[in-house]
C-alpha cells in the first residue's frame, strides 16, 4: 500500500521488454531487495538495487494496464515505497494497482495551482466522483470536476515542484487509479441484486 505522497522524481536509466532500470537518490535509502516502490503509480518489486539505481522485472499485464511500456531512457517518473506500519498515512490509500491509461487534456493556471484535465476511459470514469481520490501517475489527487469523459484535479505548488506532472504534455498517457471503496461498494450491491 501506499499514500501518493511522492517522495522523489526519479530518471529512467534502462527501458526495456521486462526491465526497468530508475536512478533514485531518496528513495535507494533504506529500501532493500524485495521491497515495493510505487513507480508512476505502479507498485513493482526491487529486482536488484545500487546505491543509485533500482531494477525492476515488469511483467507483459502490467505493461497493457499502465504507460511503463511508453518510457524512455531519460523520462521521469513518480517514486514512492510502500507503507510501513509506523508510516503517515498523508494522502488517500493506493494500492499501487493502475486499472488503465488516460491522456492529458490541458494544464489551465488558476492562482498558484495548476487545473489539470485528463481524459479516462467510461470504465473508470464511473468511479471518479467530485470530491473523490484518485491517483494520477501514483500521485494522491482530489477531483474537483468532473464530466463523462474526462475529469480535473487542482496541483497545489508542491505537487507542481515534487512530481512529474507538470512536465507531461498534452496528450501524454497517464497511469490512473481509481477508489477502490467504490469498486467494492459497486461489487456488493451486484451481488445483493
Amino acid at each position: 500500500m501506499f499514500t501518493g505522497i511522492i517522495e522523489e522524481v526519479g530518471t529512467v536509466r534502462e527501458a526495456g521488454a521486462g526491465r526497468l532500470v530508475i536512478e533514485a537518490r531518496r528513495t535507494v535509502e533504506g529500501t532493500k531487495l524485495g521491497d515495493s516502490i510505487a513507480v508512476n503509480g505502479v507498485d513493482l518489486t526491487v529486482a536488484s538495487m545500487d546505491k543509485t539505481d533500482f531494477t525492476f522485472n515488469v511483467m507483459p499485464e502490467t505493461y497493457r494496464r499502465s504507460n511503463l511500456g511508453l518510457l524512455a531512457a531519460g523520462d521521469h517518473v513518480n517514486l514512492e515505497r510502500s507503507l510501513t506500519p509506523a508510516s503517515r498515512l498523508s494522502g488517500h490509500l493506493v494500492r499501487g494497482v493502475v486499472e488503465g491509461t488516460g491522456r492529458v487534456i490541458s494544464f489551465t493556471a488558476e492562482a498558484d495551482a495548476v487545473l489539470a484535465r485528463y481524459s479516462a476511459p467510461p470504465e473508470l470514469m464511473r468511479y471518479v466522483v467530485v470530491k473523490g481520490p484518485i491517483a494520477v501517475d501514483g500521485v494522491s489527487l482530489t477531483v474537483v470536476e468532473r464530466d463523462e469523459g474526462s475529469f480535473v484535479v487542482s496541483l497545489v505548488t508542491y505537487t507542481q515542484e515534487n512530481t512529474n506532472l507538470t512536465r507531461r504534455k498534452v496528450g501524454d498517457a497517464v497511469n490512473l487509479e481509481t477508489d477502490i471503496i467504490a469498486r467494492y461498494v459497486e461489487q456488493l450491491l451486484a451481488a445483493r441484486g
